[in-house]
């Protein structure tokens, strides 16, 4: 692993992970390049500060599920090519049915360039004390203005419980990302101006 990152799990005991990119259950269909494993890695100071945000949702009764973390260069540039394959319509229905595949950059889900190579950002959910993800209105990766902060249509419970993400994760130092309800970046990142290829493995 590269000097500077940790595996989540090691730095966070208890914390689960369901690493969607390492597997085909994600919107290209395949496992992304340079996942060679699934594991959650990012900087250690990322992870200490994802620690703090772990303490604050037990004490709040959750738990935390991570989706994504470190993401190799690699990984989002075959994030590029998928996205000038032709449609197949496999996962359109799951992660983006309102929307055309090659729209998905310049409205903002998708970029060139990912804060998740810098190894701070972290996608993730609460889950309710048995590990059982909360119901947040939208699954993860659902490109829609319905994943946005703020969004409307969503139900009492689906908006207080994407507050209570978004306040655990600002008590641990981290931002959100407006387009998408499970996306954190820590403020004070390490690596502000790198964009890393290492594999996970």
């Amino acid at each position: 692993m590269h000097r500077g990152f940790v595996d989540l799990n090691d730095a966070v005991p208890g914390i689960r992970t369901d690493i969607r990119y390492a597997t085909a259950h994600n919107l290209t269909g395949h496992p992304l390049a340079g996942y060679l494993a699934a594991k959650a890695v990012a900087t250690r100071e990322a992870a200490a500060a994802l620690a703090v945000a772990y303490r604050e949702a037990q004490r709040l009764g959750y738990g935390l599920l991570i989706y994504d973390a470190y993401r190799p260069q690699k990984a989002v540039d075959d994030f590029v090519r998928w996205s000038r394959e032709p449609e197949t319509g496999d996962r359109k229905a799951e992660f983006y049915p309102e929307l055309d595949k090659a729209d998905l950059f310049p409205l903002g889900y998708i970029a060139e360039r990912s804060g998740h190579s810098r190894g701070s950002t972290i996608d993730l959910t609460l889950t309710d004390a048995s590990g059982e993800p909360i119901d947040m209105g939208t699954g993860f990766d659902f490109m829609s203005e319905r994943s946005h902060h703020g969004a409307e249509g969503l139900t009492e419970a689906q908006s207080r419980s994407r507050a209570v993400l978004r306040g655990i994760m600002a008590y641990a130092g981290f931002a959100p990302y407006e387009n998408e309800w499970w996306h954190y970046r820590l403020m004070g990142e390490p690596f502000p101006e790198a964009y890393f290829d290492f594999d996970i493995e």
